[in-house]
């Protein structure tokens, strides 16, 4: 057709079937520009239906965080993130797409929306123009900040985030590398371009839902993991007598250490709920059987759940042994009244019997003086009655010790003692006293006379707790440097002057003027 020499009929018809030619292809641009068209409405659609579906997983997020706050606040909080970094790229792309179709006289007209040239300025002049890099940053803030928020926990959502959103060069069907924003919007009808943006905002929409999807399926999951059930072993009875069957069942109870409930009522008393559990005290009761009734109550959706609490236990197993023990120490001392406590268990009331032991005040409570006793040990006999009229009984023995050796102090009652040094002016005036260092007993020792020795000098008789008129003009005669001796200190417990202390340990003063 284009060789050799034609004729003017023969140019005409070619001129006919170029023109032809090009009716054809402009025919074919209007239907894949109205074609362009139809697919950016399905995607603005879909878009819409999607962000339905992620507000309404908000909305029910924050309704589980209501009702259960330490399960489903972390959750709620994160998906918020999630939701503001992918708004705030969505927006973005919004206004795009808008400043595009305010160019145009009518926005369903996709055969008119030819032209590349709106993007073409707009992102492109010879090089990426400063609306063109910020739209390539919007891209880039969305991609990092949403892999640094669930990439460690959704590898495969980091991935296909990396891939959809990935703003690094390009490489075209020729070979040539090109910078992504050219790539993809430069010489483009603006119909394609704008069904671009919208399947970008389609891509966005997607990874939200996803993300929101794993989310609440991986918690879901977690909370009906078997990890999270317990083995409980329930017995027929709380309390089992020697010789008896153990009889009983074994069942799994699920603990979730974040649900917290909105009531608990045990014994018709509201009880203030604990995460995960509830726990009791109160009074056990008498010997027997003791019922435990009630409710724990918390919200689900919009209704209130209730779940009752029927248990019983009993007061007190059956003993093998009486429980017999000294409330200070594991022997008994001569010259005190030793307090003890003595029960059976299970048994509300026992006698007990020993040489100087007797009751004083509560249950099981007692106190032994042994002062008068002569041997060496002693024997406490406790018997009791089961609820059942089963006679108990246990006896077990003390050891008998006395009193330790005293020791001379000077000064208040827990003073000075042993070897000291003092001013002659407080020597004078302080008190002379005795202790028992490292006593279990808090013992008032009354002091009624000793000797105080000058070096040098004869030991002067002092009868009372203080020196007398002859001691302390020994005391005035004596240099500094010299020493004073207390020693034959006469002391006995207050109150219980029958008991004879042994010999108190002398006290050696050293003056220092």
């Amino acid at each position: 057709m284009a060789g050799g020499k034609q004729t003017p009929r023969q140019k005409m018809v070619n001129l006919m079937y170029l023109v032809f030619i090009a009716m054809m292809a402009l025919n074919m641009s209007r239907e894949v520009l109205t074609a362009f068209g139809l697919i950016n409405e399905s995607l603005v659609e879909a878009n819409e239906n999607a962000e339905t579906r992620n507000s309404a997983f908000m909305a029910g997020l924050a309704e589980k965080a209501g009702e259960q706050p330490k399960t489903y606040k972390p959750l709620q909080e994160k998906a918020q993130k999630i939701q503001t970094i992918s708004s705030d790229l969505n927006n973005y792309i919004a206004q795009l797409k808008e400043g595009a179709l305010a160019t145009q006289e009518n926005p369903k007209s996709y055969e008119t929306m030819d032209n590349s040239n709106y993007f073409d300025e707009k992102f492109y002049q010879s090089k990426v123009t400063k609306e063109g890099q910020e739209f390539v940053d919007k891209v880039d803030a969305y991609r990092n900040q949403m892999i640094a928020l669930v990439g460690e926990n959704y590898p495969q959502i980091a991935t296909e985030l990396e891939n959809k959103f990935s703003t690094k060069e390009i490489e075209d069907s020729e070979g040539v590398k090109k910078e992504w924003i050219y790539y993809n919007f430069i010489g483009y009808p603006l119909i394609a371009s704008l069904t671009q943006l919208t399947k970008m905002q389609s891509d966005v929409k997607t990874i939200e839902n996803e993300i929101f999807s794993i989310m609440l399926q991986g918690e879901q999951a977690s909370q009906l993991s078997m990890s999270n059930y317990q083995a409980i072993v329930v017995p027929t009875k709380t309390a089992f007598f020697s010789g008896e069957q153990f009889q009983g069942k074994v069942v799994l109870g699920r603990f979730d250490n974040s649900l917290t409930f909105d009531k608990v009522i045990v014994n018709e008393n509201e009880l203030e709920g604990q995460t995960g559990q509830v726990s009791l005290d109160f009074p056990a009761g008498n010997v027997g059987e003791q019922k435990i009734n009630g409710e724990l109550q918390f919200k689900e959706g919009d209704s209130i759940v209730k779940i009752p609490i029927n248990s019983s236990y009993t007061v007190i197993p059956k003993p093998n042994a009486a429980v017999i023990s000294a409330d200070k120490m594991n022997v008994v001392y001569r010259g005190v009244k030793n307090p003890m406590t003595i029960s059976i268990p299970g048994v509300p009331s026992v006698s007990a019997n020993a040489p100087g032991l007797s009751p004083s005040g509560g249950a099981g409570s007692y106190v032994m003086d042994v002062t008068n006793v002569k041997s060496r040990e002693v024997t406490i006999s406790v018997s009791g009655k089961l609820p059942n009229g089963e006679t108990v009984s246990d006896n077990k023995k003390f050891r008998i010790k006395e009193i330790p050796r005293p020791v001379g102090v000077i000064g208040v009652k827990d003073g000075a003692d042993g070897i000291i040094r003092m001013p002659r002016n407080q020597v004078e005036i302080s008190p002379v006293g005795a202790k028992l260092p490292d006593f279990d007993f808090d013992l008032n020792l009354a002091v009624s006379g000793f000797k105080f020795q000058v070096t040098g000098k004869p030991a002067v008789q002092v009868n009372g707790s203080r020196l007398t008129g002859s001691a302390k003009a020994a005391l005035a005669g004596a240099k500094r440097g010299s020493t004073v001796q207390i020693f034959d200190i006469q002391a006995k417990i207050a109150g219980n002057s029958s008991y004879k202390l042994p010999k108190v340990a002398p006290l050696v003063i050293e003056l220092t003027n």
